[in-house]
């Protein structure tokens, strides 16, 4: 305890140093010294944000405080209330960010089916897929852009995203590209017992993507409404995308968009800690199976585990009644 702070006119360093045997010299060595620890540890914690956030401009202070003592073990030297207090001082807290309207056309005549991960709880990698399309903004100059669509699917039990792609239309040629690419992760596997949910856009209900799913024996599962929470991981990956690891990047081509989105995919996937894995990284949660610590409260799953009997996943049941509808494809409104 530092009596001379705490009370000057009661504790005079003359005193003080007198008391404990020491130069006045030499407190003020010491207290220089204390002084300029705390500076190069605070220099050490923003040099390790801003490198951070050069790969995931959005990441928020808590991520980080664990990636820092993951990173660093034992050794690192500032705790989580300083360092909380360190991002906060310099304003380098995230801007929560309204969610944007999304890109899903449902008015169109194909066959869709019904959901059937309501009551659905995956413990193991590769038993449920969840999908979805997002838009990214190209600018073309100061004043003109277009948007280029973001196709992804993640596994909802490691929170890995395994397909990726991205495409200058709403065409289900990006949307099946992600899926070529999310079918080799279960090459050669036997004995998959796997769910594809979607919305009930026109390219997840098209001739060709239906027909790769059923193809290799995965289920099909699609919402039923308009209700986001019927898709709500692949929303909030969505979001996380835009609002975090894109996060106030500025896209001149849709060549840009896709090194950038191969370089943040792999940052979330082995670097990047999550709240509902017990803050693993997806490649960690990989390795996993049974049910995984969540950081945070999801309300859903304890009202189906409350439940006295848990309700059987229907199999591929007939198509719902067709929609129809204009043709699908355009592009959303500029100020959507």
């Amino acid at each position: 305890m530092n009596l001379h702070v705490k009370a000057v006119r009661d504790y005079p360093v003359v005193g003080l140093c007198r008391l404990f045997g020491v130069t006045k010299q030499a407190y003020y060595k010491y207290d220089e010294n204390a002084v300029l620890v705390k500076v190069a540890q605070e220099a050490f914690v923003l040099q390790y944000i801003h490198e951070i956030r050069k790969k995931d401009p959005g990441i928020g202070g808590m991520k980080l405080w664990h990636m820092y003592r993951k990173t660093f073990g034992c050794n690192h030297p500032v705790g989580r209330d300083r360092f909380e207090d360190i991002v906060d001082r310099y304003g380098l807290k995230v801007r929560a960010r309204v969610r944007k309207p999304g890109t899903t056309d449902s008015t169109h005549s194909l066959p869709v089916y019904p959901n059937i991960i309501k009551d659905f709880i995956p413990d193991a990698p590769n038993q449920l897929w969840v999908s979805d399309i997002t838009y990214i903004t190209v600018w073309l100059d100061e004043y003109n852009y277009v948007f280029c669509y973001l196709s992804l699917i993640l596994d909802a039990y490691t929170e890995e995203i395994i397909g990726w792609s991205v495409g200058p239309t709403l065409e289900a040629t990006y949307p099946m590209e992600a899926l070529r690419k999310a079918l080799k992760r279960i090459a050669g596997k036997e004995d998959l017992h796997l769910i594809h949910h979607s919305d009930r856009g026109c390219q997840y209900a098209s001739k060709e993507y239906v027909s790769v799913l059923k193809r290799h024996g995965i289920r099909i599962s699609m919402t039923e409404s308009g209700d986001p929470k019927e898709n709500a991981q692949a929303e909030r990956i969505n979001g996380t995308m835009k609002n975090e690891l894109l996060k106030d990047i500025v896209f001149r081509s849709i060549k840009e968009v896709k090194a950038a989105v191969s370089v943040v995919v792999d940052f979330y996937n082995n670097e990047r800690p999550h709240m509902s894995i017990d803050m693993m990284t997806p490649s960690e949660a990989a390795y996993y199976s049974g049910e995984i610590k969540k950081r945070w409260t999801r309300y859903r799953h304890i009202a189906i585990k409350s439940r006295p009997e848990g309700l059987d996943i229907a199999g591929n049941g007939l198509p719902l009644a067709d929609c129809q509808g204009a043709p699908s494809g355009l592009r959303p409104p500029v100020n959507s």
